[in-house]
């Protein structure tokens, strides 16, 4: 086809001195060979039009309003409006509840997302609220970016304030709106969809209508390159929450499915871990005060925090093993050990076999998540480009790397783009069926690991270690993760790197959450620590070439 329109052209190609001239989508011609783009475009000849037949008889002077070929004007927020909008939509497809786009304390389907745009488009920019029909008023619009606003947007003035709209708030104002409505969609369940493709994120500005061009300088407000961290995209949630002066949340009762008494089973279920250690993370919130409603609540009169649902439940899971069997190198192979010589039946739950069988999953669920985040195609169908330059720079590259991909499929016979499969809450499936990573071990009892003494259960690991729970006084104090690492027992910190897999978060972040609660158990208002402090015994003990440990309460 292309042999055919460019027939008629033999002029060599100015950079490669070849003739092999082919057309764009565009209707551009460029050489097959350097894939040099020149300004000769096809011609179309209408057979419709008989040439002298036609004569001008009247001379129309146009609009007087200057129109330019790039759409209609718009304004930045209109675009994260569309994108937000996207975003709910799509979260409404996978299952979440319609209350979850209404406005807190009313009926309308505005939600908070729609207060802030207003705020941040009335009050932060002082510009109108529509865009208007003066283009002469926004005279470089057609000349810096596809929007109006973009240059004053990006201005050093109102960089300095904290109530400008981003990529990144827009994930904070749907984890926000989740969290009102109460839908048992965590954080990391929200970043995991995005990261999946499920909820638009990386390239949410191809949905945007046709009519809003971006160009120019919106690239550098709605270009996305990675997704954010846990950390950055909570810590954009509570500044969202004090910028927009919300009322209480709803609470968070023990029959939520946010609360740690039931998102734990989902935890447990996951990690294949005994359902019978369910019943010691409940006693372990009674002892830690951590069961009440108003600390899962978020308040602005008495409980300004947004919890960490996940990232908190996560840490219970970690402390309960911690008390039932130890966790410090020596307590749960010994208790494995007698599992295996007390039980004929398998009906005992034995750490050491559950840590094989959760290796080997480990292992395998990381190579496949690896493998698919390479085979990932995260440039965009409709790139953003600074200038023209640029454009047609990036043009030619993406026309080099099509066919290069192309060819590496024809070669390796199998796709480079991995399809996003369906949503789920689990990273692994439990069972004898096909396909599953292994046998279910939700069934098996805890055996030795728990004794009767006065007619109470109790865990048969005597002693607790925990490392230094004195919190910092800086504010400025980061984790100091990466420092007590090494002094860590080794199950202990395999234990924390399967559920920040789990969470998809970093180690160190979990870790700074496992003191937080364990300072809660073993704090002077806890029932657990006024029970014991009596025989209380702090003492540091030292390995023989090896690190000191960390503190142990007996």
């Amino acid at each position: 086809m292309d042999e055919e329109v460019t027939a008629w052209y033999t002029e060599p190609c100015a950079q490669c001195s070849a003739v092999a001239w082919g057309v764009s989508d565009e209707g551009r011609f460029y050489c097959r060979s350097c894939h040099n783009v020149i300004e000769r475009t096809r011609e179309v000849v209408d057979p419709t039009v008989t040439p002298g037949s036609s004569r001008i008889s009247t001379i129309g002077r146009g609009s007087r309003t200057k129109r330019s070929e790039r759409g209609r004007l718009w304004m930045v927020c209109e675009g994260f409006q569309f994108i937000l909008k996207n975003q709910a939509d799509a979260l409404l497809r996978l299952g979440v509840q319609t209350q979850f786009k209404k406005r807190p304390g009313s009926d309308s389907e505005s939600g908070a997302a729609s207060t802030y745009m207003t705020s941040e488009t009335d009050g932060e920019m002082n510009l109108p609220s529509t865009a208007g029909s003066n283009a002469e008023s926004y005279s470089d619009w057609s000349v810096f970016s596809g929007s109006v606003d973009a240059t004053s947007y990006l201005s050093t003035q109102l960089k300095r304030g904290c109530g400008l709209m981003s990529m990144k708030k827009t994930l904070a104002l749907i984890h926000i709106a989740l969290t009102w409505s109460r839908e048992p969609l965590t954080l990391s369940d929200l970043l995991r969809l995005v990261k999946e493709g499920h909820v638009p994120y990386v390239n949410a500005h191809e949905e945007l209508p046709e009519e809003m061009k971006l160009e120019g300088k919106d690239s550098l407000i709605f270009r996305v390159e990675s997704v954010p961290s846990h950390r950055a995209v909570h810590q954009e949630a509570l500044k969202l929450i004090l910028l927009l002066k919300l009322p209480a949340f709803p609470p968070i009762s023990r029959q939520s499915l946010l609360h740690p008494a039931l998102l734990s089973l989902r935890y447990l279920t996951d990690a294949n871990l005994p359902d019978d250690l369910h019943p010691w993370l409940c006693r372990l919130m009674e002892h830690a005060d951590m069961a009440d409603q108003t600390l899962h609540t978020l308040d602005p009169s008495s409980h300004s925090v947004l919890p960490r649902y996940d990232v908190q439940t996560a840490a219970l899971v970690i402390v309960t093993m911690k008390l039932v069997f130890g966790l410090d190198d020596h307590t749960e192979w010994d208790l494995s050990n007698e599992a295996g010589d007390q039980d004929d039946s398998g009906s005992v739950f034995s750490l050491r076999r559950w840590f094989r069988l959760l290796q080997a999953a480990l292992i395998r669920a990381q190579d496949r998540r690896d493998r698919d985040l390479a085979r990932k195609q995260w440039r965009s169908k409709k790139p953003l480009h600074m200038n023209r330059k640029e454009k047609y720079v990036m043009t030619k590259k993406r026309r080099i790397a099509e066919q290069l991909q192309l060819c590496f499929e024809k070669l390796s016979s199998r796709p480079t783009a991995a399809e996003p499969g369906s949503p789920s809450s689990f990273r692994f499936y439990w069972g004898g069926e096909d396909g599953a990573d292994g046998p279910s071990m939700h069934h098996m009892k805890l055996g030795g690991a728990v004794t009767m003494k006065n007619d109470v259960l109790t865990p048969s690991n005597p002693t607790y270690w925990h490392p230094a729970l004195k919190p910092c006084i800086s504010r400025n104090c980061r984790s100091h993760y990466s420092e007590v690492e090494p002094t860590l027992p080794r199950t202990f910190i395999w234990l924390l790197k399967l559920f920040s897999f789990l969470l998809d978060v970093t180690p160190g972040y979990l870790y700074d959450e496992v003191l937080s609660v364990e300072r809660r158990v073993f704090s002077d208002k806890s029932p657990l620590r006024r029970k014991t402090r009596t025989r209380a015994q702090t003492r540091t003990r030292a390995r023989p070439g090896k690190p000191q440990r960390a503190r142990e309460t007996r």
